[in-house]
């Protein structure tokens, strides 16, 4: 497959845009954001499917027959490039790399056509069709993260964004205590698209509950400069709505170097992420 060039972007002036606007899809779902209409079906059915995400629902998005197994074959194959390359810098592999990799390497194994053009249809099919609203801010499948834009964090295995997202985090670290860890930062489109597909392979084949619970490949602000905290030592449940509870939660709220990029019923299509930092510049 032929690299698609990317755009150059001015990622200072985008990481400003995005944190100062909030882009809401023109969807029946926007009155969320609004605190109107929550009585209309439309809304109750959302709200219904974001607070009950690991559940099946009849509209869902669902790989079935030759689509599912070729779901569960890309899958380990971008797991077996996660062991080939390391976890951290799976994080910032672009695709191009990961063919190259699978090419070179036996214990990969070349991506054949069928996975190729299934990574596509997830990667361009309207994130809207799985019930996520959420602004792509990764347009091509080939889009990178240029190693030269990232450091890695010691001690936790991720690479996080220089500049303004790396400034938020030591200033975390300084004044919220040596409690709080980084647990997830950049992630480029082939560990988002892993994510994305091993969460679909755990629910079956429903692409769209795996769109409840993080954000399509393209669609995650991870690529441009989110990160995840957690509270050391709290293990999984620093990915659930444990984390709000804690003190350190508590502290990074009381402190306002936080916004949850995705609240409590809101309008993405994504369930309640207390420990999603949303940089504040």
């Amino acid at each position: 497959m032929k690299a698609v060039e990317r755009k150059q972007v001015d990622r200072r002036n985008f990481l400003k845009t995005i944190i100062s606007t909030s882009v809401v899809a023109a969807t029946p779902v926007a009155a969320i954001a609004k605190n109107a209409d929550a009585e209309s079906p439309h809304v109750k059915d959302y709200i219904t499917k974001i607070k009950n995400f690991n559940q099946h629902f009849e509209d869902d998005i669902v790989a079935k027959g030759e689509e599912y197994k070729t779901l569960i074959s890309v899958t380990k194959r971008l797991h077996r490039v996660q062991r080939v390359v390391g976890y951290g810098n799976f994080g910032i592999l672009s695709f191009d790399n990961a063919l190259y990799y699978a090419s070179r390497y036996s214990s990969i194994g070349k991506f054949p056509r069928k996975e190729t053009e299934f990574l596509e249809q997830v990667f361009y099919r309207s994130a809207k069709d799985y019930g996520f609203y959420g602004e792509k801010v990764l347009t091509h499948l080939t889009d990178n993260v240029p190693k030269r834009s990232t450091t890695k964090v010691a001690g936790t295995g991720h690479y996080i964004f220089r500049g303004d997202s790396q400034k938020v985090y030591q200033k975390i670290i300084r004044d919220v205590g040596q409690s709080i860890i980084l647990t997830s930062g950049v992630r480029g489109i082939v560990k988002q698209m892993y994510l994305f597909l091993n969460k679909a392979v755990s629910s079956k084949g429903n692409l769209s509950m795996a769109s409840r619970s993080l954000a399509p490949p393209g669609h995650s602000f991870h690529g441009v400069g989110d990160f995840d905290v957690g509270k050391k030592g709290y293990g999984y449940r620093n990915f659930t709505e444990d984390f709000a509870e804690t003190q350190e939660f508590k502290r990074l709220k009381d402190l306002g170097y936080v916004r949850i990029r995705y609240p409590e019923n809101n309008p993405f299509g994504v369930r309640f992420e207390p420990w999603h930092i949303k940089v504040i510049i």
